[in-house]
């Protein structure tokens, strides 16, 4: 069994992509996050982040087995394309605490993060507790919602501190634990609404937002999708959500992805509504 870490997400990549293609919507997270890190290393090489990434694989006997990926400080994500048995999870775990890496948790489809929390507290001797439970979801065709007033339109230069204070706001909302600063906000909205990721819909003025993210060669993810508190309960978000697939969709992509909470039953059902389908189960262990 070894453990390979790797200096680039070039490198990871060229080891870890034929094992991740093979299940590609199961592995958007880790898959799509390295590959945004091979082409914007410099998203994540500025505070609140620390540099450099971690990125490594576990392969046993059966091939490679086990992945992993953290930008610091932010959670360890897993995944586990082959199947994986506690002496892998016990090589990562060793790994990362050999290198000196800080763990504030892990997040990744429920057996394999749930497998890696008990290898890291058998390892550390730090206990865990689970902290949300997400579910994803897969669309390959958008059914249409109801339409309210307005339209999707690409955010543009002039959106740039109303979709800082937006960015903001969605994470102090629904990750409270890191939801960083409003400098980062307005720096993330500056290079992603330059690269095209950020879509508004304007009613007279822009009433929700939503991104595209993380793509890989055959899909992209949607998130985060906010409306302010004022302007909910009206369909923007759902319209929003919905047109922002089929754009891709109409791109070229095959499918689309995205998480809800578990705990918040009103995002699992609408999304379901325009067609988006479960996959699996993700954990995320504090």
């Amino acid at each position: 069994m070894d453990l390979d870490i790797f200096p680039s997400a070039a490198d990871f990549l060229a080891v870890a992509r034929p094992v991740l293609q093979e299940a590609e919507p199961v592995n958007c997270l880790i898959y799509g996050l390295a590959v945004t890190l091979e082409r914007f290393p410099e998203r994540y090489n500025k505070l609140p982040y620390h540099w450099p990434p971690f990125l490594a694989a576990v392969t046993g006997s059966s091939g490679l087995s086990l992945v992993a990926l953290q930008t610091p400080p932010l959670n360890l994500l897993v995944s586990s394309p082959r199947p994986a048995g506690p002496l892998h999870y016990q090589a990562l775990a060793r790994g990362l605490l050999a290198g000196g890496w800080q763990i504030p948790g892990v997040l990744g489809p429920s057996e394999p993060a749930l497998a890696f929390a008990e290898a890291w507290a058998q390892e550390s001797g730090v206990s865990f507790q689970l902290a949300t439970s997400e579910r994803l979801f897969e669309l390959r065709q958008v059914i249409p919602p109801p339409q309210p007033p307005g339209a999707m339109r690409q955010a543009v230069a002039e959106d740039v501190e109303l979709v800082a204070g937006w960015i903001l706001a969605f994470q102090l909302e629904a990750m409270p634990r890191d939801a960083g600063t409003l400098e980062h906000a307005r720096w993330q909205a500056e290079a992603r609404i330059e690269a095209g990721d950020f879509f508004v819909w304007e009613d007279g003025e822009p009433a929700a937002m939503a991104a595209k993210s993380r793509p890989t060669p055959n899909g992209c993810s949607i998130g985060p999708v906010y409306t302010p508190p004022e302007r909910r309960s009206r369909g923007y978000a759902t319209a929003l959500t919905a047109a922002l697939s089929q754009h891709l969709l109409d791109s070229g992509k095959r499918f689309t992805t995205l998480f809800t909470d578990l705990a918040n039953p009103i995002s699992n059902s609408i999304y379901q509504k325009i067609g988006y389908e479960p996959v699996c189960d993700f954990s995320e262990y504090a």
